[in-house]
């Protein structure tokens, strides 16, 4: 297919290098060049100026940016200059209000939105093993899915524009609860003269195991916090969740609380550490 990416960021890059590697013809567009320019320079492809010269006659266009706003400028430059038909799939974690509006958008042009935000990191995306979670029409989703599985493990329709938003929402309530269980447990073997790497032996195979535990107890144990997933992209996950919460009467005290910790993580320069840090607010003097 002909195909645009727009965002080239830690996740946006690899998984348009994965594209490319498929046999589309990729356009790419960053909004910084030099690194459109170094997409090009590893993967083939042509870089261009502008969204809409990235976006010219492709079915499909990807974007992967920072947050709503991006999202409603990136889409309004596009669809004017995609092909009648065509389709656009934001990888971005936005609010699922921003999802509808943009297919509803999309679908006044004769085109297609699927939302399609990812879990998997930076390392699920350099792998082509992420898993992405949709919304939108089932049509559109269905022209879509076989060229997402380019860089993804998993992909699953969850319901209309918006559903796929939700069901991230779902996905990082859950990791906040088992990160602040992790760094609880690591905080609790270590005031308790525990090793906390024979304590992980001993626990990891049993009820206590998750991806979180066999992928971060041992660097959280060393106080490593360089892997991938920002505190300050989290406390932005988190807001959209606790608002969309607001919204629907879901009670969310425990995600509440811990959306307060990352805030204190901030505070102690934490702002790019990964989610995992929440022990090093535990363990500050």
């Amino acid at each position: 297919m002909k195909v645009a990416f727009v965002g080239l960021g830690v996740m946006g890059f690899p998984m348009a290098g994965h594209l490319a590697k498929a046999g589309h013809e990729v356009a790419v567009f960053n909004r910084s060049p030099e690194k459109a320019q170094a997409w090009v320079q590893t993967h083939g492809g042509r870089a261009e100026a502008t969204v809409a010269a990235a976006a010219q006659d492709a079915e499909i266009v990807f974007l992967c940016v920072g947050n709503d706003d991006d999202v409603r400028g990136v889409v309004s430059q596009a669809l004017p200059a995609m092909t009648a038909g065509g389709i656009i799939v934001d990888h971005t974690t936005t609010s699922a209000k921003v999802a509808r509006e943009m297919a509803d958008l999309a679908a006044g042009g004769g085109r297609a939105f699927v939302d399609a935000p990812v879990s998997g990191g930076q390392a699920g995306a350099e792998n082509g093993q992420l898993t992405v979670m949709c919304g939108g029409v089932p049509a559109a989703y269905g022209r879509a899915e076989p060229v997402i599985m380019a860089f993804a493990k998993a992909v699953r329709l969850m319901g209309g524009p918006g559903a796929g938003q939700l069901t991230k929402m779902v996905n990082q309530i859950a990791i906040a609860g088992l990160v602040q269980g992790l760094a609880e447990g690591m905080h609790f073997a270590k005031r308790a003269g525990l090793d906390p790497l024979e304590v992980y032996e001993a626990i990891s195979k049993g009820a206590a195991q998750s991806w979180q535990m066999d992928n971060r107890w041992k660097t959280m144990a060393e106080g490593k916090f360089d892997f991938g997933f920002a505190v300050d992209w989290m406390r932005k996950d988190l807001g959209l969740v606790l608002d969309e919460a607001g919204s629907n009467g879901a009670k969310l005290d425990a995600t509440a609380l811990i959306d307060g910790f990352y805030g204190e993580v901030q505070e102690m320069g934490g702002r790019r550490w990964d989610t995992s840090s929440l022990v090093a607010r535990l363990e500050k003097p």
